[in-house]
């Protein structure tokens, strides 16, 4: 077998399994949008929160979609040697790793104004709907339970919320899970806001976070490079 047969069959059993993979997580994002509640009943009370702190159908469905596309394109074009699906993969791949990139190095460098920015977004919606609105209250809820969190930066995105009104304090959450919780209470624990919270834990957690990162960065360079060695080794044949 020659180098480039080899090749060629990696890359089909390869995207092949991507496929598949997207084809997997696209079915099971379109059961739980579907049919969620029998989702719940065969995977337990767990998924609930899960499914609760995202809205986990639509992003299966997006990621799966992504997936079937770039399998697709990948196995097919290597299957028929088509210089046009070949680049469209590349193409795909490419896009995707440069958003990665962009993505990594506006968290790096622009932390700051994208707490500014959430909180001018999130914050208002923590007022006005936190207490309101089951699904984001539930939300919410979960993520300040499980982060040990309060609020997007801390207890006082809740001053003058519907909660506060209605409640005459804030969610327990603010204060280590002690209720009443009221703002003297709330200042002495000094609950740390969910953005701090989930930042800390992705500085504790970076050599993992870039590890895996690396990795998938590493797969994609190198699906770029054998798709463009395909490519350009078609024009020899």
């Amino acid at each position: 077998m020659g180098c480039f047969t080899f090749i060629k069959v990696m890359m089909i059993l390869f995207n092949l399994a991507i496929f598949l993979s997207g084809g997997t997580l696209l079915g099971v994002g379109i059961w739980v949008k579907v049919d969620g509640e029998s989702f719940l009943k065969i995977f337990g009370t767990l998924s609930s929160s899960i499914l609760q702190v995202v809205n986990v159908a639509y992003l299966l469905i997006v990621i799966g979609a992504i997936l079937v596309v770039i399998g697709f394109l990948g196995c097919y074009g290597a299957q028929k040697e088509s210089k046009c699906l070949l680049m469209m993969f590349f193409s795909v791949v490419l896009i995707i790793f440069i958003a990665e990139v962009a993505a990594a190095v506006v968290a790096l460098v622009f932390t700051g104004l994208a707490e500014t920015l959430l909180t001018g977004l999130v914050t208002p919606l923590l007022k006005e709907k936190y207490g309101v609105d089951e699904a984001f209250t539930q939300i919410w809820n979960v993520t300040m339970t499980e982060v040990h969190c309060c609020g997007l930066n801390n207890y006082t995105d809740f001053n003058n919320s519907y909660f506060y009104d209605t409640h005459h304090g804030y969610p327990r959450q603010c204060c280590d899970m002690q209720a009443p919780c009221n703002s003297t209470m709330a200042a002495e624990m000094a609950v740390q806001g969910c953005f701090k919270q989930i930042l800390e834990e992705i500085r504790t957690n970076a050599a993992v976070a870039g590890g895996v990162a690396a990795g998938i960065a590493a797969l994609e360079i190198a699906a770029m490079a054998v798709s463009m060695y395909l490519y350009c080794r078609l024009d020899e044949k």
